[in-house]
């Protein structure tokens, strides 16, 4: 096994315990509510500030990554998100546990967007799209075994569990991590030679002349509704299916991995897909699967159903994500690491939109009704960003 084979095992298990950490607290959100004796849409703050975190600190990552090291970072970033997942299953106020997930947040953003750089940086072109697929494979079971441990934790062991794990597995990867790195040299290599200092104004100047390009601020916008209306309506389908259903907190959790597998299919089945509807028919095709989705789970009579619109919407949310993501890597060829970059960071915010939106009506009895507007939504989004892509396309399997 080559270096860069075993590194690339490394940071893919450092990306599984971020995407894990991500969505562990989605099954949760019912025993927080009874532990801390607030409300469940209040108990989703948890979720919220590790999005919103997530989203704004990608704009520092890229930079950092560029100046002291990709690979440093991704290790320094794991051995904190390792710290702050401790602080949050020791946490004894809900004050204390949503800045951990805060801090969780800004930590773990770290990890996934610089490992795709550095993907980009040592693996050729040629070879990159499949490297990218195996980053997706555990960034997508990171997230689908998040959601299966945190309901089967706070059902047997209880929340706090799932937490403390997700810290040990944190420090295994950002100490096997720096082992390998020292070993291997990538260390002393990473920093980027020459790099021009960084410079806040230049910084803000290169992003005011990307956001007045047209088509950057579209593909922004665009994925900051998809965030609010496909991820945002995800982080409540545990409790959806605890509170619609009955289920246990671990059966809701088993539910979430549906959508996991979703995304698994699609990244197997991308090419021939692409192939056979183009661009325009993966965004449509997507944006109607989520749709059908939500609506099931809105509004389905039986769980069996609402479990298929969950396995549907985890297939669409990735057609046309995909699909907006190679719209954002060549929105701005001149610029592509700070454009992917900003598109990353709008994502997430409107993901912690979405979360804050979809609280205040759970809380009142309106899932059901926000969850058939989000259908809606995603459904119109996906009619529009098929009017804006080729008919044909290469896209790129990514996370």
């Amino acid at each position: 096994m080559t270096s860069s084979s075993t590194m690339l095992r490394l940071i893919s298990l450092a990306a599984f315990c971020s995407m894990a950490s991500m969505r562990v607290c989605d099954p949760m959100l019912v025993a927080l509510s009874l532990e801390y004796r607030i409300t469940t849409g209040d108990a989703s703050a948890v979720i919220a500030a590790f999005a919103v975190a997530y989203g704004v600190l990608q704009l520092v990552y890229g930079p950092l990554g560029d100046r002291i090291g990709k690979v440093r970072v991704i290790i320094g970033a794991t051995a904190a998100c390792a710290v702050f997942s401790a602080v949050t299953a020791l946490a004894q106020s809900f004050t204390l546990l949503v800045v951990a997930r805060a801090a969780m947040g800004a930590a773990a953003a770290g990890i996934i967007p610089l490992s795709m750089a550095w993907i980009g940086d040592e693996v050729a072109y040629e070879q990159r799209q499949e490297t990218l697929a195996r980053l997706m494979v555990a960034t997508v079971t990171g997230m689908m075994a998040g959601q299966w441990f945190g309901g089967l934790a706070t059902e047997t062991l209880g929340w706090r569990s799932a937490l403390g794990a997700l810290a040990v597995l944190f420090f295994a990867a950002a100490a096997l991590l720096l082992r390998h790195a020292r070993a291997s040299g990538a260390l002393r290599t990473q920093a980027v030679q020459g790099a021009a200092a960084f410079s806040l104004g230049s910084y803000l100047a290169g992003t005011m002349a990307l956001l007045r390009m047209e088509r950057v601020r579209w593909v922004l916008a665009v994925v900051a509704i998809e965030g609010a209306l496909a991820f945002g309506t995800l982080a409540f389908v545990p409790a959806r299916m605890v509170d619609g259903f009955g289920l246990s907190a671990a059966a809701a959790g088993g539910v979430m991995v549906l959508y996991g597998v979703g995304g698994l299919i699609y990244s197997v089945f991308a090419r021939r897909w692409l192939a056979a509807l183009g661009e325009r028919g993966l965004a449509v095709t997507g944006a109607t699967l989520i749709a059908v989705g939500l609506l099931s789970l809105a509004w389905a009579p039986v769980v069996g159903w609402a479990m298929l619109g969950c396995f549907m919407a985890g297939i669409g949310f990735y057609m046309l994500h995909n699909t907006l993501q190679v719209q954002a890597t060549q929105m701005a060829p001149q610029a592509r690491g700070a454009a992917v970059t900003m598109f990353a960071c709008l994502l997430f915010l409107g993901q912690s939109t979405g979360v804050l939106i979809v609280a205040f009506s759970v809380d009142r009895g309106w899932l059901a009704p926000v969850f058939s507007v989000a259908a809606l939504g995603v459904f119109v989004l996906g009619l529009m960003v098929s009017r804006r892509v080729q008919a044909r396309g290469a896209a790129a399997v990514g996370a």
